[in-house]
């Protein structure tokens, strides 16, 4: 391939991309006017799992501040790569405990604690970076006993919120959750939402509600969602070598 020819495919992707960011931009903003809210109230988190750090740069181009990652190896390797952007890292996907302590290494938001066991891992990490980490506890809206089921019971916040606040270089920033397989979005975020007016009250700076994605953004927008973390509406299907 020649520089042009490098040129030309960066040009026609950053093309895509602008178009593909505008039509999402256009969707949160009638979310928010449908719902009676500032779209200035909503903060797009654009999740690039199993995208390049190419495509990470194109998106700060465009005006993209909030990146997602779901995997620990992949996340840490394009943070490095991408540290000169100035972007804000949210660590989205399941976390083993053995590897909080290297997440909180480059995370500036952890989205998904959802057992005391991370925070320990969590703190330390926080810690050894000299750098507070925001962090969200992961609700769950799925019915007991499903295989799908990820998240902390909502009778189980307080207790993760309590352990979450006693650490050191960690700040309780709110709520993220998933709207389960199977069911209307819709139905499981007015349970969210009400799990997270209660939740606000006993813990008032705690006002971030991450909820949302390429599907069901609208849902979750006039339901509060302070963040919706969008991958595929943004990027196009997911590369097919992973």
């Amino acid at each position: 391939m020649t520089d042009s020819d490098s040129d030309f495919g960066s040009d026609a992707r950053r093309d895509e991309l602008t178009a593909h960011l505008d039509l999402v931009r256009r969707r949160i903003a009638a979310a928010c006017a449908e719902a009676g809210r500032d779209a200035g109230e909503v903060q797009l988190v654009v999740v690039t799992k199993y995208f390049p750090a190419s495509d990470v740069r194109l998106l700060a181009g465009l005006g993209v501040t909030d990146v997602g990652e779901n995997r620990h190896q992949e996340a840490e390797a394009k943070a490095a790569e991408c540290a000169d952007l100035g972007l804000r890292w949210h660590f989205i996907g399941g976390l083993q405990s053995n590897k909080a302590g290297a997440v909180a290494s480059y995370a500036d938001v952890v989205e998904s604690v959802d057992r005391a066991k991370l925070v320990g891992p969590l703190s330390r990490g926080a810690h050894g970076r000299g750098h507070e980490v925001d962090v969200l506890l992961q609700v769950s809206l799925d019915p007991p006993g499903a295989d799908h089921r990820s998240g902390v019971d909502s009778a189980g916040l307080a207790e993760l919120a309590a352990k979450v606040e006693e650490a050191g270089m960690l700040r309780l920033r709110g709520l993220m959750a998933v709207a389960p397989l199977g069911e209307q979005p819709e139905a499981a975020f007015d349970r969210l939402a009400g799990i997270r007016s209660s939740f606000v009250s006993d813990h008032p700076g705690a006002t971030v509600l991450s909820a949302g994605m390429s599907g069901d953004l609208e849902a979750a927008i006039t339901r509060g969602a302070t963040h919706v973390r969008v991958g595929s509406a943004v990027l196009g299907p997911r590369p097919a070598v992973q």
